[in-house]
């Protein structure tokens, strides 16, 4: 796993006054070829998680996650703050215990997986050494790994290349999360595991993330993300685990996860004043189960959106401005963690806390 040393390694010597001599190290070396024992037990999924239970005091930080990803996936991992997401990774990559459960990666010991180079995270505590320049954190970890990218690679898929002599004190919050990106992948993994990987990005950064991203994967490796972006979820997950409350509460692809919230949206505009008959009207539509109002435009939910807008049309030639969208993934988010922790509070009031 590709965790930034922090303790153990040395930060350059300083002199007195003096900033230390930066020693790049050569860029272009081509990586070993990878053994075929690397990729033993390649039927095995990538992860494999069952019964795991973690608590904090009397905080149930994973409380029963059973959950497998199969070699090659593109696995988001969505919740809100407190759902589980960053303890579940740190079970995952054995750098918690669980209290109960199993964590398995490739069909053995997450340790050996790592020690084998076969695993690359990108965690939210992650630091570099200050001193170091990027390109010289990036070398650091592929000394430690058998059959490393070349730094420039690594450099180059983190979109780096251009901040590779900056030290790593001078990064900005942005440029920071690609220097750890570059130190994630650096030892060529298999599976590659990212905490909130595009958090103090702006928009344009994190589009270039993504695509980087798209470029790494596209060999099929496996990548599970957690994140708070519900768009990069939708746009980039082939694939969605949603949590809350430490439970798993929906599993499926993007499209799936948006299905638990029935209908679709009807957004359009009447040249008519709005009026209580004409809001009541809008609620004797087909499948009509919601409606709001903004200046002259008007958002209907419908769980028949074909039949409400054919009579909307035959009913008024003045209807401009239509659309019709299917429910966001905000809305199934919504939907669904409301729903689990609504279930947890009423079992916690009933007196059931197990």
């Amino acid at each position: 796993m590709n965790t930034t040393p922090t303790t153990q390694a040395q930060s350059p010597t300083r002199t007195q006054h003096t900033e230390p001599p930066l020693t790049e190290p050569p860029l272009t070396q081509a990586p070993a070829a990878v053994p075929a024992a690397r990729h033993a037990n390649s039927a095995a999924p990538a992860i494999r998680l069952a019964g795991l239970h973690k608590s904090f005091g009397s905080i149930k930080a994973v409380d029963g996650i059973d959950l497998e990803i199969a070699q090659g996936e593109g696995v988001a991992l969505l919740g809100p703050n407190g759902a589980g997401k960053s303890t579940t990774i740190d079970l995952a990559l054995a750098l918690a215990a669980p209290a109960s459960g199993v964590a398995e990666l490739f069909g053995g010991a997450p340790r050996d997986a790592i020690r084998d180079g076969r695993v690359g995270a990108m965690l939210q505590g992650g630091a570099l050494l200050p001193d170091m320049t990027v390109s010289q954190a990036v070398a650091l970890v592929a000394s430690v790994h058998r059959h490393p990218l070349s730094v420039q690679e690594a450099l180059e898929r983190a979109r780096c290349t251009e901040i590779a002599r900056q030290r790593v004190s001078k990064l900005s919050g942005g440029q920071m999360q690609r220097a750890r990106f570059a130190v994630a992948v650096v030892s060529n993994p298999d599976l590659l595991i990212l905490d909130e990987p595009t958090a103090a990005m702006d928009v344009e950064a994190r589009r270039t993330f993504w695509q980087s991203m798209q470029e790494f994967t596209a060999a099929g490796r496996t990548v599970v993300f957690a994140t708070h972006y519900l768009d990069e979820a939708d746009a980039f997950a082939d694939r969605i685990v949603m949590m809350s409350a430490g439970r798993v509460v929906a599993d499926g692809t993007p499209a799936e996860v948006k299905a638990v919230v029935s209908g679709r949206r009807i957004r359009a505009s009447f040249d008519a004043e709005w009026t209580p008959q004409l809001e009541a009207y809008l609620y004797e539509l087909p499948g009509v189960r919601s409606v709001e109002r903004r200046a002259d435009t008007f958002t209907l939910v419908s769980d028949d959106s074909d039949a409400a807008v054919r009579r909307l049309l035959a009913d008024h030639a003045d209807l401009h401005d239509l659309e019709i969208t299917a429910q966001s993934m905000d809305d199934a988010f919504l939907a669904l963690t409301r729903s689990t922790n609504s279930t947890t509070d009423a079992a916690e009031t009933n007196g059931d806390r197990s």
